[in-house]
């Protein structure tokens, strides 16, 4: 699917969002272990303040992934950034993460996929899991798959986070073909 994986930590000027460099060393090896790629954490943050809406108190991911596919980056390389701020599309009341199709960036957030935004104490290994099929989601993206209709698949569109924890941390046999058929960027 991709061949490496740079990890950005985002957030405000504040740094308010940034994700622990734990999570992101976590995500990691997770990313690497499940896709085989060389997978590195940028240690320079990515200030979003810019996408930030104070009235939403959500950040607007599509300028952020139009910032993180400006980054220098060589050919098979795929940029995620990770934050802990709500993010937000204008259509969209929250997403959990955005990506560019056929592009080279991702962003996912962690706000939602906390157990504590829902009043629940802290697991931290299911909030690493929900990360995983959400990265694999957007990387979906970013290599040209759209939503699968199979609610298995981590492809298929999600709008609550009981829908991100049935999905699996894999594609569907149809989206894995249409993953190996893509030519290698």
């Amino acid at each position: 699917m991709v061949e490496a994986l740079t990890f950005v930590r985002l957030g405000l000027a504040n740094s308010d969002g940034l994700p622990s460099p734990d999570l992101l060393d976590r995500l990691a090896a997770e990313a690497a272990r499940l896709l085989g790629a060389s997978c590195r954490i940028d240690p320079e943050p990515l200030d979003i303040t810019f996408s930030y809406d104070e009235l939403r108190r959500q950040a607007w991911s599509t300028p952020v992934l139009a910032r993180l596919a400006a980054r220098p980056h060589a050919p098979g390389t795929a940029v995620a950034g990770v934050t802990g701020l709500d993010l937000f599309v204008p259509v969209f009341t929250f997403v959990f993460g955005e990506a560019q199709v056929a592009g080279p960036a991702a962003v996912i957030s962690a706000h939602r996929l906390r157990e504590e935004f829902y009043g629940l104490p802290p697991n931290p290994p299911l909030l690493v899991e929900r990360l995983m099929k959400e990265l694999l989601h957007e990387l979906g993206h970013t290599q040209g798959l759209r939503h699968c209709g199979d609610w298995r698949c981590v492809m298929s569109s999600a709008h609550t986070v009981e829908r991100i924890d049935v999905r699996q941390a894999a594609f569907c046999p149809e989206c894995a073909r249409l993953l190996r058929s893509r030519p290698r960027s």
